[in-house]
C-alpha cells in the first residue's frame, strides 16, 4: 500500500541525483509522527507533515504556521512523502524537483481528534500536536476549487483557540525560530559553503545553537500527591522565564516565547558567568518583598520604577552544551542544574529551586504556615513536555489567579480615574464571565497607569458577557488587560470575595484567562482502594464495562475531566440512578430515592409523592465529588428531573423522546429530530439535540420555570399528537408498541413531575460503553447514529472537554406559548419560526 502511495513522489526525482530518500522505512514507533521542514526553494515555505498509513501526508504551507486563529494559512496538498524524509536535512540539487535546501524546523508526534481518514475525506482535519514549537488544536480545512476540473489542492492551515493560541501573533512564530530542531542550522547554513556533505545528503554540524522550548506547565489541584517519587518545591510568585544562553549571548524568554531581556537586562552577567557554553534553563523571575517572600506587586514595583533587585530562581534543565535534556528524568535534570548553579551561589541572583522528595502533605503544612501562595508538586521521573502536564502540579494555600479587567466603576473622589476594576474570565464555552470587582491594592501611580490605559480600551456599550454585572457607575473596556488578584475564595454566585489587586500580567493572554478549579487526586489506601478528591473507590479496577474493558476508576476519572460540562444540567436537579453493582454485564436496577449506606457525597431532598401527602427522600449531586460517588456504587447512567430542587413544582426544561422503530434507518430519526426542531421553532421556541447513546435522540428546551407540570404535560403531549395527526405515517403519541410500526414514537411522557431523562454526559448502561452526547444542530447532518462517543473514545471525548455544543443553552430565557395551543392554533410541522 504505502509503495503506490509514494508511486508520484519517486517519478518526480532522480534519486542518482538527489538525496532525499527513496522511501522504505517502517512506522515510527507510535506511527503518530510529524514533522515541518523549513524549505528555501524557489519560494521559501514550509512543508508539513502528518504520519498516517505508513507515509507522511504532506502540504506545502506558503507563509508557515501561526499562532494566531485568525490566521488562516494556504497549505497546499502536496505527493505524499516517505517516512525517512522526516529526517531529511540537506540540499536538493538546481534541476531537481523543489531544488533548494531543507532543515527540520519542528517534529514530534500528532494526535487526530475523530477519525483521520473521514477528515481527509471530508476536508475537516482537526488534531493535536505535540512539537518543540508547535502545540495545541490545529486544523487543516479544504478550499473548493477554483474553478471546474482544478487538480491542485488548496487547504487552509488553522491554529484552534486554545491556551496556545495568540491574536495578533502574526509572524512572530517564525521570527522566533530560524533554526533546525535536530542540526540548529538554518538554511543558509545548509545552503553556504563549508560543510562536509555525508551520504545521502546530511551535513556534519558545524555548531549546535539551543532554541527557546516552550515550558511545561502545571495543573491545579486540590491537594498533593502522596507517596514517594514526587519532588515539592516553593511556589514563586513572579514571572516565568525561560533563559537561552549561547556562548556569550543570553536571552530571556516569558512563557510565550516573547524577548524579555531588556527587562531583566541585570541578570545576563550571572547567567553568562554560567560553566556551560550553551544551555536552556527554565525557572522564575522574582522579587522579595513583605515577610521575605516573593511577591508580584514588588515585581511589579520594580519593573514600573525600572529598579533591580531581581532573583532568578531556576528549576528545570532543558538542554546543554548541544545535547537536549528533555528525554531525562527530572531528578538527573535538577542534579545537572544544581551543579550549574552551584559556582553562582555567592551572587543571590541565580538561585537554585530546591525540593523535598516526598512528605507532600507536610511541605503542604509548612507552605501555609509561612504564608506562601502554594507549592509544586513535580513526578520525579517525568520527561520534560512542553504544554499542560498532570506530572507537575500546582496546589494553593492562598486564592490567587489572574482575571480579564472588563471594566471599572466610576470614582466620586476628585481626580481619581475610577473606585475598583470589573473583572471577568473565560468559561469553558470561550464566553466571558463576570466574576466581581477589585477595589484595593492600588497607589497613586497604579491608579495614573491604569486611567490611561483603561481610557484607550472603552467600549460605547456592555459587552456580551455570562452573569454581566448591573451597575449604573460602571464603563466598559475591551477586553485585552490581565490583572493579578488575591482573593478569599468564591460567593455562591461566582463572585470573588475581598479582592486585592496584585499587578497587570504582561506575559498571560486574556483568552487563556479561565476560573481555576482543582483537579481530583488520587491516593491508594492500605485495602487497595482509591481516593479520587476524597471520595473513595472500592475495588477500583472491577470492570464495569468487560467488553470494552471500561473499570469503576475510568468512570470516575471521567466524570471529573467532564464535571464542567456536566453540572450545569445536574446541580440541584433530583436525579434518578441506574445501578449495576457488577457491571453492565450484571443485573441493573433504577433508583430514585435514598437509602441507607448512600455516599454521603449525595444530598437528598423530601418529596411529596405523586397524588399522597407522603413524603419520600429523593437525591441531588452539587459537584464533581458526588459524580465519583455515583461511580462509586456502580451507577452507570444519571437521570435528571425537568425541574430544580428550589421550585420541583415548575419545569424550566422539555424533552421530546424520538424513540424510532426498530426497521426505520437512522437517516430517518434524523429527519424527524429537525421536524420536530423546525415545529418547536415555529412557535418561539430554541431547541438542542442530544445523541442519547442508545437508538433514539432527544430534542430539549429550557423553559422559563412558570408553569406547573400538568401544563407542562398538556403543552407536550399536544406537540406530539399534532405531529403523529399530520404525519400519521411517520409518528406515533401512542406508547404501545404495536402503533409503532414503521413510525417513531414522540415520548412526551417525560414531561412530568416525576419523569427523568438521561442527563447529557452521563453513560449509559449499553453495549460499547456509550455517552449521552449533546450535539449542535450542524453535527446532526452528519451523524451516523445516537450512540457517537464511546467512554473509550479519547479523541471525541477531548471534544466535548473543549467544546460546547448547547452553547448559549443557560442564557435561552423563554417560555411555553401555552394560550395558543388553547385557543386551538396547532404549530406548523416543519414550519419557519413566526415572530412573536
Amino acid at each position: 500500500m504505502a509503495k503506490d502511495q509514494l508511486e508520484t513522489y519517486r517519478k518526480k526525482r532522480d534519486f542518482t541525483k538527489t538525496a532525499e530518500p527513496a522511501g522504505g522505512a517502517k512506522k515510527s514507533k507510535g506511527g503518530d509522527s510529524f514533522v515541518v521542514q523549513k524549505h528555501a526553494a524557489t519560494r521559501l515555505h514550509y512543508d508539513f507533515r502528518l504520519e498516517l498509513d505508513g507515509v507522511l501526508k504532506s502540504w506545502a504551507v506558503t507563509r508557515g504556521p501561526s499562532y494566531n486563529p485568525h490566521d488562516k494559512r494556504l497549505a497546499v496538498r502536496t505527493e505524499d512523502h516517505p517516512l525517512d524524509y522526516g529526517s531529511f536535512e540537506g540540499t536538493i540539487p538546481e534541476g531537481e524537483y523543489g531544488a533548494g535546501s531543507v532543515i527540520i524546523w519542528d517534529n514530534g508526534r500528532w494526535e487526530p481528534i475523530g477519525d483521520p481518514h473521514k477528515g481527509l475525506e471530508k476536508g475537516d482535519l482537526k488534531f493535536n500536536l505535540y512539537g518543540q514549537r508547535l502545540h495545541g488544536r490545529w486544523v487543516l480545512v479544504r478550499m473548493k476549487p477554483d474553478k471546474p476540473g482544478q487538480t491542485r489542492e488548496n487547504w487552509l492551515l488553522i491554529k484552534e483557540r486554545d491556551e496556545y493560541a495568540e491574536d495578533g501573533a502574526g509572524e512572530q512564530l517564525l521570527e522566533q525560530f530560524s533554526t533546525s530542531v535536530v542540526s540548529g542550522h538554518t538554511v543558509d547554513d545548509i545552503a553556504g559553503e563549508g560543510y562536509e556533505e555525508k551520504p545521502k545528503g546530511s551535513k556534519k554540524k558545524r555548531s549546535e545553537r539551543p532554541d527557546f522550548i516552550a515550558p511545561e506547565l502545571t495543573e491545579l489541584y486540590d491537594a498533593p500527591p502522596q507517596g514517594a517519587g514526587w519532588f515539592h518545591e516553593i511556589k514563586y510568585d513572579g514571572y516565568r522565564i525561560i533563559t537561552v544562553k549561547d556562548g556569550d549571548k543570553v536571552l530571556f524568554f516569558s512563557r510565550k516565547g516573547l524577548d524579555w531581556t531588556a527587562r531583566f537586562e541585570s541578570l545576563v552577567p550571572a547567567i553568562a558567568a554560567m560553566p556551560a557554553e550553551s544551555v536552556v534553563i527554565d525557572g522564575e523571575v522574582a522579587v522579595i518583598g513583605k515577610g521575605n517572600l516573593t511577591d508580584f506587586s514588588a515585581l511589579q514595583h520594580a519593573l514600573s520604577e525600572g529598579k533591580d533587585g531581581f532573583t532568578y530562581y531556576v528549576f528545570d534543565l532543558m538542554y546543554l552544551n548541544g545535547q537536549s535534556l528533555t528525554e531525562l528524568p527530572l531528578r538527573e535534570r535538577k542534579a545537572r542544574l544544581k551543579m550549574l548553579v552551584t559556582p553562582l551561589a555567592s551572587n543571590r541572583q541565580v538561585v537554585y529551586s530546591d525540593h523535598v522528595e516526598g512528605q507532600g502533605e507536610a511541605f503542604y503544612a509548612k507552605a501555609g504556615e509561612m504564608g506562601l501562595e502554594g507549592m509544586i508538586s513535580k513526578d520525579a521521573a517525568s520527561l520534560y513536555r512542553s504544554g499542560r502536564s498532570s506530572a507537575w502540579r500546582k496546589i494553593k494555600c492562598a486564592t490567587e489567579q489572574e482575571f480579564v479587567i472588563v471594566g471599572y466603576s466610576v470614582s466620586d473622589k476628585k481626580g481619581r480615574p475610577f473606585s475598583s476594576l470589573l473583572l471577568g474570565y473565560y468559561d469553558e464555552a470561550g464566553q466571558l464571565t463576570y466574576a466581581g470587582r477589585v477595589g484595593t491594592g492600588y497607589n497613586e501611580k497604579i491608579l495614573e497607569s491604569l486611567g490611561r490605559k483603561l481610557s484607550a480600551l472603552r467600549l460605547p456599550r456592555r459587552p456580551e458577557m455570562n452573569a454581566l454585572v448591573h451597575r449604573t457607575d460602571a464603563r466598559y473596556v475591551k477586553p485585552e488587560l490581565v490583572a493579578q488578584i488575591s482573593f478569599r475564595g468564591w460567593t455562591a454566585d461566582n463572585i470573588v470575595r475581598h479582592a486585592v489587586f496584585k499587578g497587570l500580567r504582561e506575559d498571560k493572554q486574556p483568552k487563556d484567562v479561565k476560573k481555576e478549579t482543582a483537579a481530583m487526586p488520587q491516593t491508594v489506601d492500605a485495602e487497595g482502594g482509591i481516593r479520587i478528591g476524597g471520595v473513595r473507590l472500592t475495588s477500583p479496577d472491577k470492570l464495569l464495562y468487560s467488553d470494552q474493558g471500561v473499570t469503576k476508576r475510568d468512570i470516575a476519572e471521567y466524570y471529573v475531566r467532564i464535571a464542567p460540562r456536566i453540572m450545569p444540567y445536574m446541580k440541584d436537579r433530583l436525579i434518578s440512578l441506574v445501578r449495576c453493582p457488577e457491571g453492565a454485564q450484571g443485573a441493573c436496577f433504577f433508583q430514585r430515592h435514598a437509602s441507607a449506606g448512600f455516599p454521603e457525597q449525595f444530598k437528598t431532598q423530601r418529596i411529596k409523592e405523586n397524588n399522597s401527602d407522603a413524603e419520600e427522600e429523593y437525591i441531588y449531586i452539587e459537584d464533581a465529588a458526588g459524580l465519583v460517588a455515583a461511580a462509586q456504587i456502580g451507577a452507570l447512567e444519571l437521570h435528571i428531573w425537568g425541574s430544580h430542587v428550589q421550585d420541583v413544582e415548575r419545569a424550566d426544561r422539555i424533552v421530546f423522546d424520538l424513540d424510532p422503530d426498530e426497521d426505520l434507518k437512522f437517516a430517518d430519526l434524523k429527519k424527524a429530530a429537525v421536524e420536530v426542531k423546525d415545529t418547536l421553532e415555529s412557535i418561539g421556541l430554541t431547541t438542542f439535540v442530544l445523541a442519547t447513546g442508545g437508538k433514539g435522540l432527544h430534542i430539549v428546551a429550557p423553559i422559563q420555570p412558570k408553569h406547573e407540570w400538568p401544563e407542562v404535560k398538556a403543552f407536550t403531549r399536544a406537540i406530539a399528537e399534532t405531529l403523529a395527526a399530520q404525519h400519521p405515517d411517520r409518528y406515533t403519541a401512542n406508547i404501545r408498541k404495536a402503533r409503532r410500526q414503521g413510525r417513531i414514537f414522540v415520548d412526551y411522557l417525560r414531561n412530568d413531575r416525576t419523569a427523568t431523562a438521561i442527563c447529557p454526559y452521563s453513560t449509559r448502561n449499553r453495549p460499547g460503553a456509550t455517552i449521552a452526547a449533546p450535539l449542535s444542530w450542524d453535527a446532526l447532518k452528519s451523524l451516523k447514529s445516537a450512540h457517537p462517543v464511546t467512554i473509550r473514545d479519547a479523541a471525541a471525548i477531548d471534544r466535548l472537554v473543549a467544546e460546547d455544543p448547547w452553547k448559549g443553552y443557560a442564557s435561552v430565557k423563554q417560555s411555553l406559548p401555552i394560550e395558543q395551543l388553547l385557543e386551538g392554533k396547532a404549530p406548523a410541522t416543519g414550519g419557519k419560526k413566526k415572530r412573536r
